[in-house]
């Protein structure tokens, strides 16, 4: 049965709410049930945003989730939280290029990613969310990384157009990356 519980996490600005939403779009594409539920502060840019996606072939008794089945943290402060939240056997997934500290925990899966240096190097520092999301894609096997592509091509907004290509290539990066030995 297809059912995780996710967390993504970092800064204001980094994505993290629009790489759960795309999550959650992919999800609903997939007749899957799905949650997402974002939290932010009250900054603009660079406060905290989190957002929590559940996604289950069962219907979802409820939307809040204490030891995520996973997490994908784009910054040091949250990997602090996150990082022993992530129940035993779960995914945790790291932005290598602002989290500097390998983890400690050996009962779940790490995938360490610099997604912030790959992102700069197609372009955008901004889609490091994309590269992140297509590790944990790959990594979950929740949807189909073609399915997310479908849905940031639906979902992306008129003025972001010119990124869609970068962003497909940043999901792909990620995907390929999370089959590598060397990021686990």
């Amino acid at each position: 049965m297809r059912h995780i519980e996710t967390v993504f996490s970092g800064f204001g600005g980094q994505g993290v709410l629009f790489a759960g939403q795309l999550l959650a779009y992919a999800g609903l594409a997939e007749e899957l049930y799905v949650t997402w539920i974002p939290s932010y502060g009250p900054e603009m840019r660079g406060g905290t945003a989190n957002c929590t996606v559940i996604l289950s072939e069962e219907k979802i008794g409820a939307p809040v989730v204490r030891n995520p089945s996973a997490a994908v943290v784009m910054n040091s402060p949250s990997m602090e939280k996150y990082e022993l939240l992530v129940r035993k056997g779960g995914l945790l997934v790291v932005n290598s290029s602002l989290v500097s500290r390998k983890s400690n925990r050996d009962e779940v899966q790490v995938l360490t990613i610099p997604a912030s240096d790959i992102a700069t190097e197609l372009g955008n520092v901004r889609i490091a969310n994309m590269v992140l999301l297509g590790a944990f894609v790959e990594a979950t096997g929740i949807v189909a990384l073609d399915t997310v592509k479908q849905q940031l091509n639906e979902h992306l907004s008129e003025r972001q157009r010119k990124w869609l290509e970068p962003n497909y290539t940043a999901l792909q990066r990620g995907s390929e990356l999370a089959l590598e030995p060397s990021t686990v």
